[in-house]
């Protein structure tokens, strides 16, 4: 298929979850405004949020998903919850919460007040910075808290600093070292380097951090990402792993774990101050990682769905 066509295929496509959402416009209506099937129509409407060529944002606090807030708030004492609403059990938790959480970073953002922002990494804020609407604020600042280079030296793929400060026109500090040293010898030169001890001072000083969370189970982003090897994964679990915010392990007691792999981590743990740390993340294989990081205070505020927040309060 040409460039054109699928231009052409995407323009339909726009339209018609334009007319559908914005419009309220039934099928058979979109149909009959573009000119195409209703079959058609039904894909094109389909496509659209599938490839979020539309996206739908609920203004209207959903009474079950502010309970599921005020248990969460009760049990683990956190400062801010915040709880999207499902999309049905098997979809990837990252659609259910990163159109949620968008417009909570944006508030951020747009504060008038200068603030200084750490950020981890991964899929999660990934999803939800592509979610955030263009806004001007290079009044605040942007620093990360990981490395963003892959082991085999290319840039760390879910790596979200730039992408954020592409929205934002905020100054930005990227941490530009592996994530994690193969040795004593690299992990002493990396942390060394000027602007990783410039960044590491930074995120030190954040107003506010917002992170991600890992599994530590066999399909732990350190290691489906290549940082680390199955060697060093089985041994950490059993080391006791349990989950891990921005490269550093932690067990079930949210605890972090005295084991060499942790020893290396270039980045900075949090919390990296007294300021709130802010997690984002939702599905059934974050439940075990969120619940040790809540456990033991490694969070003060989360974002997540409503399947998420039922888990974490049941036993």
């Amino acid at each position: 298929m040409s460039d054109d066509s699928e231009a052409s295929a995407d323009d339909i496509a726009a339209r018609a979850g334009w007319l559908y959402y914005v419009g309220g416009l039934r099928q058979d209506q979109i149909a009959q405004e573009l000119g195409i099937s209703r079959q058609r129509a039904q894909r094109m409407v389909a496509r659209a949020m599938a490839e979020g060529l539309v996206r739908v944002r609920i203004d209207h606090p959903i009474a079950d998903c502010l309970e599921l807030e005020r248990a969460l708030r009760r049990q683990y004492g956190l400062d801010r919850v915040r709880v999207a609403p499902g999309i049905g059990s098997g979809q990837d938790a990252p659609r259910a919460i990163a159109p949620f959480a968008a417009p909570e970073l944006e508030r951020v953002f747009r504060d008038p007040e200068p603030k200084l922002v750490a950020l981890g990494t991964g899929r999660m804020l990934r999803a939800v910075i592509e979610e955030m609407q263009v806004l001007p604020a290079s009044h605040h600042r942007v620093v990360s808290l990981i490395g963003n280079v892959s082991p085999d030296g290319s840039a760390s793929f879910y790596e979200v600093i730039m992408r954020i400060a592409d929205k934002t026109g905020a100054p930005h500090y990227p941490m530009s070292v592996p994530v994690m040293a193969r040795d004593a010898e690299h992990f002493e030169i990396y942390r060394s380097l000027p602007h990783v001890k410039s960044s590491r001072a930074l995120g030190a000083q954040a107003d506010l951090t917002i992170v991600g969370i890992g599994q530590m189970a066999e399909d732990a982003p350190l290691y489906v990402d290549g940082f680390i090897t199955a060697d060093e994964l089985h041994a950490v679990q059993e080391a006791g792993a349990a989950g891990e915010i921005c490269g550093h392990i932690f067990d079930s007691n949210g605890h972090y774990i005295d084991h060499p792999v942790n020893n290396f981590m270039v980045g900075s743990r949090v919390p990296v101050n007294d300021n709130p740390v802010i997690c984002i993340a939702g599905g059934p294989s974050k439940i075990k990682a969120l619940r040790a990081a809540l456990k033991g205070r490694l969070i003060q505020g989360l974002i997540t769905d409503e399947h998420t927040a039922a888990a974490l309060l049941g036993s």
